[in-house]
């Protein structure tokens, strides 16, 4: 099946499902590449008749905001007991110098460590959690949330989507005139080619045939 045939075949609302459920999740606090899938989803828009740009947009947001919302709350309660227990099961991302990273930033910015935790792969996952476990307060905390996922899924979708479609015919054109290039060097090349057999045949007449040895004698 060609590839533009099965992004046909792909349901609209399974792309719309996936990625504000890798999103939420994400933001939750679980580690999941939710920018490559809102990426991925946002190119398939540029291709994909059936996929409303817009509406992805606002299932990226919907699931960053929730999925931080609930972040929040768990480490609202769970406090720092649930900060241990996740650099045990996840040391990797939740290692106590990620942890100290992040704290950092967020006494020292408060809710814009929320906003532009955003666009940060670290903090985007810490944001939510961390925020509940410092005890900032929600209603900053929901409007830094809100602002950032609307400003992040909003602004990658509309430019990734842009994107594709301006590549999508740049490469269109593209491959006529990379047609007509590769004619041309074809052409050039036969030409140059026959050229320099011309030249060798013409020199090849013009010098002279040596002697036989002792010929005179």
């Amino acid at each position: 099946m060609h590839v533009q045939e099965w992004l046909d075949s792909v349901p609209p609302l399974a792309v719309y499902a996936v990625v504000a459920l890798v999103i939420g999740l994400e933001s939750l606090g679980i580690p999941l590449p939710g920018e490559i899938v809102l990426v991925s989803a946002a190119l398939m828009s540029s291709s994909h008749s059936g996929i409303d740009p817009f509406v992805l947009g606002a299932c990226a947001t919907a699931g960053a905001v929730i999925g931080d919302s609930i972040g929040y709350a768990i480490g609202r309660k769970g406090g720092r007991p649930l900060l241990a227990w996740l650099a045990k099961k996840l040391p990797k991302h939740f290692s106590e110098a990620h942890v100290a990273t992040a704290e950092r930033s967020f006494e020292k910015w408060g809710m814009w460590a929320v906003f532009f935790g955003r666009f940060v792969a670290l903090l985007r996952i810490f944001a939510g959690p961390l925020a509940g476990v410092l005890q900032m307060p929600y209603w900053k905390f929901l409007i830094a949330n809100i602002l950032g996922g609307i400003v992040w899924a909003g602004g990658t979708t509309a430019v990734v989507h842009y994107v594709g479609i301006v590549a999508e015919d740049w490469l269109k054109r593209f491959s006529y005139v990379g047609l007509l290039v590769a004619l041309a060097i074809g052409i050039g090349s036969l030409l140059i080619v026959r050229r320099r057999a011309k030249r060798n045949e013409s020199a090849t007449e013009k010098t002279p045939e040596a002697e036989p040895v002792g010929a005179g004698d």
